[in-house]
């Protein structure tokens, strides 16, 4: 009696391992891609602007079931607020000066949550910019081509949440809106 017990009882461990372990959640290290790309977008009395950049960096650590996307642990992107480019010299020095990036380098988002299921996200966390940090929640549309993961979306604030004086040209007559949307369109890979 004392025997069949004992196998059932390995019975039931066996089956339990064999049906935990075909539910494992791994976590996986990943790095942003180098075809990144990241925009600040604005106005001003004179016309609309773009600023954009490809060379951010990051990594985080995403939850997947076998190949599959279930969230992420943890997430930090970090741009040298220096490589935004709008094409127009004056308007990108007009803009470094604003943003003191002799004093704040760069521009950092931290991933606190994320939730959502298969291509639509709702992104929470923290931006940092000129050394002020805000929280920020916006929509975020996932794709996935075998290992790799593309997050996309923007983040509509304003230059003075964070303390930023909203840039002027000409004497004053030209006057940058406060308003400006950031948006992004990352890629990333699993760390080799």
């Amino acid at each position: 009696m004392m025997k069949q017990y004992s196998i059932w009882i390995t019975r039931i461990v066996v089956f339990a391992l064999v049906f935990v372990s075909s539910h494992v959640f791994a976590q996986v290290k990943y790095t942003l891609a180098p075809t990144s790309e990241m925009k600040i977008s604005g106005g001003s009395t004179l016309h609309d602007w773009d600023m954009t950049s490809t060379s951010a960096t990051g990594e985080g650590q995403f939850v997947m079931e076998g190949s599959q996307f279930k969230g992420i642990k943890s997430l930090r992107v970090q741009l040298e607020a220096e490589t935004l480019k709008s094409g127009t010299r004056g308007l990108d020095n007009n803009a470094y000066k604003a943003l003191d990036t002799k004093k704040h380098q760069n521009v950092v988002f931290t991933l606190k949550e994320i939730t959502g299921s298969g291509s639509s996200y709702q992104a929470k966390g923290d931006f940092t910019i000129s050394g002020v940090t805000k929280s920020a929640s916006f929509p975020v549309k996932m794709t996935q081509s075998g290992g790799n993961l593309t997050f996309e979306g923007s983040y509509d604030t304003k230059l003075t949440n964070f303390s930023i004086d909203p840039p002027t040209a000409l004497l004053g007559t030209v006057k940058t809106d406060d308003e400006i949307t950031i948006s992004f369109k990352t890629k990333f890979q699993p760390s080799k």
